[in-house]
């Protein structure tokens, strides 16, 4: 049997496509910095002050969701004037009722605490740009949780993500 020159080109071609696509979102998702989670802070409470509190249990916490890094990242906004860019995390008080929506157009969101949701209803949370999703929250204590965000047709991948700390003040768990 002949083998053929040109599906054999082909065929490493594509191994050779396929490495450097596997070996360039190594590369991507190496690049990522990992910061210290405030969760480990013996009294993360701490931390909350008026510049990174949202909401009350008689005013609402809006939670907006974007893609950033290059699409690679999300990143979580609060609706507080001056918000610091580089927050410790953000913080919320029981009781307060908070809707997570996605930015502008066609953001798609989705938000994991795993097994330990300080909301109710707990779960996870689906939403985006044109389907908020509002919960209160229940349960006092420092939170991890990660967060999408998708916006669909997109060239380097569907969804960026990253993961963040809440801290719901008043007496820890």
């Amino acid at each position: 049997m002949k083998s053929n020159p040109i599906l054999a080109i082909g065929c490493s071609l594509m191994l050779v496509a396929l490495g450097l696509l596997l070996m360039d979102g190594n590369i991507a998702a190496n690049d990522k910095k990992t910061k210290p989670s405030v969760c480990a802070n013996p009294h993360p409470e701490q931390l909350c002050t008026a510049a990174n509190t949202c909401g009350s249990s008689s005013s609402p916490c809006v939670l907006e969701v974007r893609r950033t890094g290059g699409g690679y990242d999300a990143s979580v906004t609060p609706n507080i004037p001056n918000f610091p860019k580089e927050p410790p995390a953000i913080c919320i008080a029981p009781g307060t009722s908070v809707t997570w929506k996605g930015e502008g157009k066609n953001t798609g969101i989705m938000v994991n605490f795993g097994g330990s949701s300080p909301f109710d209803p707990s779960g996870l949370i689906m939403g985006g740009s044109d389907r908020p999703v509002t919960v209160q929250t229940k349960t006092p204590g420092c939170y991890k949780y990660t967060v999408g965000a998708c916006n669909p047709g997109s060239i380097y991948g569907m969804c960026g993500n990253s993961d963040f700390d809440l801290i719901v003040t008043g007496s820890g768990k």
